[in-house]
C-alpha cells in the first residue's frame, strides 16, 4: 500500500537555483587541505545525507568505513605511493614530468578518511532494476558520493577522491567482505585555498570541454 505524502514539496526560487549552480562550480576535487580536525558530528552528518540518494531497487547498497587507524591510513598511503609509481612509468618524456609534479592525494594532510563500497550481495531490494544490470549497485553508490561532495562543499569541507589505488589491495588492508565492490577512497578536510578551476586544469594536465561536443540525438 503506497504511503501519501504528509508534506507539500518545496517551492526553490531564482536565488536557490542560481546558489545551486554555485554549489556544482565549486565543488571540487581538493587535494590540499588544512589539518584542522572536522567538527565534531560532521563526518556522520555527511554520512546520513549521502544516504538520501537515490539507489536501485532502494537497495542501499553502500557501505561507508572511516579510516581512523594511523596504521592502517599508514597502509593505505603505501598502496597510493606504489600504485602511483607504477602509473609514473606508463608516462614519457613532458607527460611523464607534469605527472610526477601533479599532487593526486591528501592523504597525508587531510583529518578524515573514508573508503566507500558497494555491497552488490545485499538483500534490500530484492534485486529490483539489477538482473540485467548489477552494476546498478555501484552507480547508486556513486550517486551517494556526488551527495555527500555537495553536502560537503556547502560546509566549506573538501573532498579528494583517490583512485590510484588497487581495489583488491584496499579491501584486503580494511578487512571488508571480499564480495563487497570498492568504489573510492575519499580525503575530507578544509581546502587549504578554493577555487572553481579543477586544479588539473589548473596545472595544464587538461581543460574541461564544451558539453555540446559530448551529445548526441538519437535516431533509427
Amino acid at each position: 500500500m503506497a504511503i501519501a505524502p504528509t508534506t507539500s514539496p518545496p517551492c526553490f526560487d531564482d536565488l536557490f537555483k542560481a546558489q545551486l549552480r554555485d554549489l556544482l562550480v565549486w565543488r571540487r576535487d581538493v587535494r590540499r587541505f588544512k589539518r584542522d580536525a572536522l567538527p565534531e558530528g560532521v563526518l556522520d552528518r555527511l554520512i546520513e545525507t549521502a544516504c538520501l540518494a537515490p539507489s536501485v531497487g532502494l537497495s542501499q547498497p553502500w557501505r561507508f568505513i572511516v579510516v581512523d587507524d594511523a596504521a592502517l591510513r599508514g597502509k593505505i598511503l603505501a598502496e597510493f605511493e606504489r600504485c602511483n609509481a607504477d602509473a609514473l612509468k606508463s608516462y614519457s618524456g613532458e607527460v611523464a614530468a607534469r605527472y610526477a609534479r601533479l599532487k593526486l592525494a591528501g592523504l597525508v594532510e587531510a583529518p578524515a578518511h573514508l573508503a566507500v563500497f558497494a555491497d552488490r550481495s545485499t538483500i534490500a531490494g530484492r534485486g529490483l532494476g539489477r538482473r540485467t544490470m548489477p552494476e546498478m549497485a555501484d552507480y547508486s553508490v556513486v550517486a551517494a558520493v556526488v551527495t555527500m561532495w555537495l553536502a560537503a562543499r556547502a560546509e566549506g569541507i573538501g573532498m579528494g577522491w583517490v583512485s590510484i589505488l588497487d581495489p583488491a589491495r584496499v579491501i584486503e588492508v580494511l578487512g571488508v567482505p571480499s564480495e563487497w565492490r570498492f568504489i573510492g577512497y575519499f580525503c575530507l578536510g578544509f581546502p587549504e585555498d578554493d577555487s572553481q578551476v579543477p586544479e588539473l586544469e589548473r596545472a595544464g594536465w587538461e581543460h574541461r570541454q564544451d558539453c555540446r561536443e559530448h551529445v548526441l540525438r538519437g535516431h533509427d
